[in-house]
């Protein structure tokens, strides 16, 4: 086997470890109608249950980053997937709500501990003409996850109960901590910090000082306050919203695997970015021109994806040391995480005090967000 194909197998593997990060998400969602009808009255909290992971990421997303370049990526990678396995199929056996959400919080530290250590091993193994491809995939496996669940796990869930979701999940997870420690490199130990509140502390201080290990977060966070959001709120936004929640996703994927991934060979990853944000601004104005047509939101998407793979290659052009890149994958997580628990109520609230004109205005807003922060942080390092 060449060291391109060899290379390109532990990429694909990395990927399909963050699949089943998309399915700590997905399973609940693929099942959530049997899951009402069989948890009764306590259903009202299945919506929270969803998303306690999230609490847990913005609580500790950067202590992940911190804890991963202590122990070594691949690791921390299989604990998450061995404790990923074990919670899935605890959740199986569908029990109580109060249990069922406390394993859903801790689940939490098991989604990070792959959502950190995955793309920090992807960009160390690829080389600097791969790793823009590589990173590109990686940015699109929340959405692939979902996708896959709703295609193929949704209609066996209907049929045969919410559990079976579950199940799968668990078998999934648990194969793949199986094979990660015979295909990946061995793991390193990069950092000797220690992990008391203080020094804690004071390295979230340090990170979101940094231009270089902040960046990719900060502007992560313009994006993910409005893309979950408005996937959520689609029924209120926009006409057609059946199939367009479909359409939309997809078309950022295919976006971020093709042309993304084309143009990030050839150009820095913050002015596509920036690119991307620029154009997402102009996307909004157009909808506010032509709020009937489904063709503008299409257009918001697609220039998004350029935000979505350019925010995940940036992390490792900017940042050479493995240890940065653990810090910056775990601010990413922390802020993406912030930016999908505040995104729909924020939304929501602009929408019931200015209709859609007030939430163009907030959507038009976070882009701009993002194409000042960007340049400010870039001009930083310039200066540094």
């Amino acid at each position: 086997m060449s060291s391109s194909m060899k290379t390109w197998g532990q990429v694909l593997l990395l990927y399909a470890t963050g699949l089943g990060a998309a399915g700590q998400f997905a399973k609940l969602s693929s099942g959530f109608a049997g899951l009402e009808s069989f948890y009764g009255e306590a259903a009202g909290q299945l919506g929270f249950a969803v998303s306690l992971i999230s609490f847990l990421g913005v609580a500790l997303g950067l202590v992940a980053g911190m804890i991963v370049a202590r122990i070594g990526f691949r690791r921390v990678l299989v604990a998450g997937l061995v404790l990923g396995a074990v919670l899935s199929a605890f959740q199986a056996t569908l029990p109580a709500m109060p249990l069922l959400m406390l394993s859903r919080l801790v689940e939490g530290a098991a989604h990070l501990a792959i959502v950190v250590a995955a793309p920090t091993l992807i960009a160390e193994i690829t080389g600097d003409r791969e790793r823009p491809v590589a990173m590109s995939l990686w940015s699109t496996f929340f959405g692939t996850g979902f996708a896959l669940f709703a295609y193929f796990v949704t209609p066996l869930a209907e049929v045969h109960g919410p559990a079976l979701a579950l199940w799968l999940h668990a078998g999934v997870m648990a194969v793949l901590a199986a094979v990660v420690p015979f295909v990946l490199p061995p793991a390193r130990t990069h950092s000797e910090e220690p992990l008391g509140v203080r020094e804690i502390a004071a390295r979230h201080v340090a990170v979101y000082r940094s231009p270089f290990i902040a960046a990719p977060a900060l502007g992560w966070l313009c994006y993910t306050l409005t893309f979950v959001s408005v996937l959520t709120l689609l029924p209120r936004l926009a006409r057609d919203a059946g199939w367009l929640a479909t359409a939309l996703p997809l078309v950022g994927i295919v976006m971020s695997l093709t042309l993304v991934a084309a143009l990030l060979r050839r150009v820095p990853a913050v002015p596509v970015v920036i690119a991307g944000f620029a154009l997402a601004a102009l996307g909004v104005a157009a909808i506010a021109l032509a709020p009937a047509s489904p063709l503008p939101w299409i257009a918001l998407f697609a220039v998004l994806s350029l935000v979505q793979a350019g925010s995940f290659a940036a992390i490792p052009q900017l940042n050479r040391d493995l240890s940065a890149r653990a810090l910056s994958n775990g601010a990413v997580a922390q802020m993406g995480n912030l930016g999908n628990l505040a995104g729909t109520p924020v939304l929501l609230g602009v929408l019931a005090l200015g209709g859609l004109p007030g939430a163009l205005t907030f959507l038009g807003a976070c882009y701009a967000g993002g194409v000042a922060l960007h340049l400010w942080l870039a001009r930083r390092r310039r200066l540094s």
